[in-house]
Parts: C-alpha cells; sequence; structure tokens
C-alpha cells in the first residue's frame, strides 16, 4: 500500500479501539507473568509456555505462533540478540542477563503486540543504562503519535529521544538498521512500516484514531548493523553487544497519545 501526502494512516473507531486494548491488555498481562517467571536456570522455551498459557487463559490466541511459520508464542532475545530470538529449551537465563520479550495476542480478531526488556537479576552498569535509555526512548518518541503529525514525525521523535538518551545515560547508542514499528489492527504487521530515525514531515498523515506499534531497538556501543543466524529468524548485533527493545501499541487520539497496551513498568 502505497500513501501519498494526501493520504492518513487509516483510521479505528472508539469501538474498534477498546477492542484492541482488550487484546492488549492481555499481552500486559502475559509480560508481566514471563517477567516473574524468569530467574537463573530457566529456559526461555518455559517462559514461551507461561506466556501461552496466560494468553489462552484469557480467551485469546498467541498472535505471533505459525506466523510465518515462527514456533513461538514470544520472541525471547538474550543478551546480544536484538529481536526474534525462538524460544529454545537450550537458552537457559543466568543471572546478569538482559531479556527482552516481543508478545502478541489476538482476540476477537484484534491483535495487541508488545515487548519489553529486563535484567534476571542486576544488570551490569552500562547494560542497565541501555536498558532505561531504551524505555525512555520509547516513551519519549511515542509523543509524536497525534492527529495532524505524518508518519515520520514519530521516526524523528524516537531519534531525537535516541540522542537525547545518550546524553542522560552517558552511553552511545545504536539504533539497529532495517527494523521498525509498524502498522497494526486486524493483522500484527499492516502499512506503514515506521522507520525509527529519519527526517520529520514526510509519510501518510496521523489521523484521530491511527494505530501504529512503535518499538525502538537499541544497541549499546553504536552498533547499527546486525545478523541473521541460520534459523533465518534471530537476530543478532553484528557486534555480539547487548540490545534492548521496548514497543507499545498506540493510538493517536484527540485527547493525546493512546497506549493500547497497558502494563505496569
Amino acid at each position: 500500500m502505497l500513501f501519498g501526502r494526501k493520504k492518513s494512516i487509516p483510521a479505528k473507531t472508539a469501538g474498534e479501539l477498546d477492542a484492541m486494548e482488550e487484546a492488549g491488555r492481555i499481552v500486559g498481562i502475559a509480560l508481566q507473568e514471563v517477567r516473574k517467571a524468569a530467574a537463573p536456570g530457566v529456559t526461555t522455551v518455559e517462559l514461551d509456555s507461561v506466556a501461552e498459557e496466560v494468553i489462552r487463559g484469557y480467551g485469546a490466541v498467541p498472535t505471533f505462533k505459525g506466523y510465518g511459520g515462527f514456533p513461538g508464542s514470544i520472541c525471547a532475545s538474550v543478551n546480544e540478540v536484538v529481536v526474534h530470538g525462538i524460544p529454545s529449551q537450550d537458552v537457559v537465563l543466568a543471572e546478569g542477563d538482559l531479556v527482552s520479550i516481543d508478545c502478541g495476542a489476538t482476540l476477537d480478531g484484534w491483535v495487541g503486540d508488545s515487548a519489553w526488556s529486563f535484567g534476571v537479576g542486576e544488570l551490569a552498569g552500562d547494560v542497565d543504562k541501555l536498558n532505561r535509555a531504551t524505555r525512555q526512548v520509547l516513551l519519549e518518541g511515542l509523543q509524536a503519535m497525534v492527529p495532524g503529525n505524518r508518519l515520520t514525525d514519530v521516526s524523528h521523535a524516537l531519534e531525537i529521544a535516541t540522542r537525547r538518551a545518550e546524553e542522560d545515560f552517558g552511553v552511545k547508542l545504536g539504533i539497529l538498521d532495517g527494523y521498525g514499528g509498524h502498522g497494526i489492527g486486524h493483522e500484527m504487521h499492516e502499512e506503514p512500516y515506521l522507520h525509527n530515525e529519519g527526517r520529520p514531515g514526510r509519510g501518510p498523515l496521523i489521523a484521530s484514531g491511527s494505530v501504529l506499534a512503535i518499538e525502538p531497538m537499541l544497541i549499546l556501543g553504536g552498533e547499527t548493523d546486525s545478523v541473521v543466524l541460520e534459523d533465518e529468524w534471530t537476530v543478532v548485533s553484528a557486534d555480539n553487544s547487548p540490545a534492548s527493545h521496548w514497543e507499545h501499541t498506540v493510538a493517536a487520539t484527540e485527547d493525546g497519545p493512546r497506549i493500547l497496551t497497558p502494563r505496569v513498568g
């Protein structure tokens, strides 16, 4: 789908936004339960089971499972794995690991998609700064999700927030090249694609009711390149530096950005 300058990102009705938030709320609960279960000695496939049980327990379906052949209900990405880590019995969590969990749930035909990163126990200093910085970038960047802005105003806000976070936390941050956010609704990935950096004022208009999944992915040390492993899913930072990933599904409203994937933390 191509968007001209006069086109807008399709808008959802108030009722449709409420339905999306119901799906997103389930995702938030699943993420919280996964975090509670994450401990030294636990495998990422065990975390996957926790998420699937929560999602199905609320009457929803794991969006990720079977999507393009993906085998898990979550993406579980540890340390240098940036995104799309496949849950595995062979990945055993250890003290100090940085774990990124991406999760989706489909309820009554609507999708919620969200991610966060957290430490197993205490994170090393700069890794902790990376993670807190990425969360800050998400929360600052999504503020551009307001009616009247254009798609790349969000991209630019994320980029500016990243550079501000470098100063605030005293670390160099690389914006993962080639990956970004997306439209979302009945499908997990809809048009348009959202870059995590770029010039403002371009792309389709954001209307009241437009929805995007906004997801900064940052690498400690400034690396921007990545490698996809032989499983054709797992994305690893090119220099094996740790990475953090935070995501919310966000609607633009007349009252400001509305997070459709609410959670504590």
